[in-house]
This record gives C-alpha cells, sequence and structure tokens, in this order.
C-alpha cells in the first residue's frame, strides 16, 4: 500500500507539532512553516483552513494518504455511534498501530514496517497488511530472530518511561500482545479535534 517517503521533520512543521515522534525534531527548533516563504505563512485560517489543517494532522499522525484516510472517514460514517469517535478508534485498531503502542517499535513507521516484513501474526495466522482492523481478545505474537528480539526489546526498554495505553497489554517474557478492549476517546493521547475532520468531510 501507497506511503508518504518524504522528509518527516518537514512534515511536523507544516502542522506545527510533532508528528513524527523523533528525539530531535526540526519543529523544535524552527516553528515556521517549511518552504522559502514559510515564515512569512502567519496567517489567521478560515474555518475551511482549520478544518484541513485538522485534517492533514491526524492523516499525517497515523501515516495516512488521502484516499485510506477517506476510506476510513467513510466506514466511520457508516458505523453506529459518534463519527469522529469511531474514526479515531479505526485509527488506533490498525494493525501498524496496535503494534506501535505495544511498544514494538518506537514510531508508527517502524511499526507498520514490522507489520509489512511479515513479522506479525494476529491469532496465529501471518498477516502482513498495516491497516487491518484488530479487535477485543485478539492476540498478536511476533515471528523474530534473535538479532531482531535483542533490538526490539532496546525498544521496550527506550519507551518504558512513556506512559502506556490500557487497552493494548504486552507480555515482555513471551512477546505477546493482547488486545483488552476496544479503544475509547482518551486514549489516544494526542490534542486532536476530531469534529473538524468530520465537518471538513460534510460539505
Amino acid at each position: 500500500m501507497a506511503r508518504y517517503t518524504g522528509p518527516k521533520c518537514r512534515l511536523c512543521r507544516r502542522e506545527g507539532i510533532s508528528i513524527c515522534l523523533c528525539k530531535k525534531c526540526a519543529v523544535d527548533v524552527r516553528e515556521s512553516a517549511p518552504g522559502q516563504h514559510g515564515a512569512m505563512r502567519k496567517v489567521k485560517l478560515s474555518d475551511y483552513g482549520l478544518q484541513l489543517r485538522e485534517k492533514q494532522k491526524v492523516k499525517r499522525l497515523y501515516g495516512l494518504l488521502e484516499k485510506q484516510f477517506r476510506l476510513c472517514y467513510e466506514k466511520a460514517s457508516r458505523s453506529k455511534g459518534v463519527t469522529g469517535h469511531v474514526l479515531l478508534q479505526l485509527l488506533e485498531r490498525r494493525l501498524d498501530n496496535v503494534v506501535f503502542r505495544l511498544g514494538i517499535g518506537t514510531t508508527r513507521p517502524q511499526a507498520r514496517q514490522f507489520v509489512a516484513h511479515g513479522l506479525v501474526c494476529v491469532n496465529g495466522s501471518k498477516l502482513s497488511i498495516p491497516s487491518a482492523i484488530v479487535n477485543q481478545g485478539d492476540e498478536i505474537t511476533f515471528k523474530l530472530k534473535e538479532t531482531t528480539k535483542k533490538y526490539i526489546k532496546e525498544n521496550i526498554e527506550r519507551l518504558k518511561e512513556k506512559p502506556k495505553v490500557a487497552w493494548v497489554k504486552l507480555d515482555e517474557t513471551t512477546m505477546t500482545g493482547k488486545v483488552l478492549r476496544l479503544p475509547e476517546r482518551d486514549d489516544v493521547g494526542f490534542p486532536i479535534n476530531e469534529q473538524l475532520i468530520i465537518e471538513l468531510y460534510s460539505k
């Protein structure tokens, strides 16, 4: 599936917030938007501009392109419940995001790579589709070589200080993850105004 392969910190500067989760993000050094005239773009956004920026921020946070993100919205709009909450829930339940939430990958792109390389199994079956949606009770295991296990254990140690989400759990001894429940709105842990996205797509 297609993905963005350009400079990550450029997107952070465009959105004005660190979404790549790297240690030294460019947005911490230069707050202006990227490009030759980025410093002169500090203008008051219209309602449409605010909605667009919010959509772009969430889309880039989860590593989706426009078509993929639009499909998530359409699926959420057809589902029962509040569309905005269902949309965020679908994004959180993506397999690459779940691997990231378990602490196996330090970033979502790294977690996506683990999935795409066929290192992840869901309920005993190999699944190499990053956009696959997990369900409550699903068990996630990993096919890892010794060198890869060592690398992932370093990732887990590095992420121990960061707050963990309550809807997934990793058994570090067996390297087995479990989806305890479906994610709630508060589990996102990132400043998102999903109502702006719904208003944008509802036009």
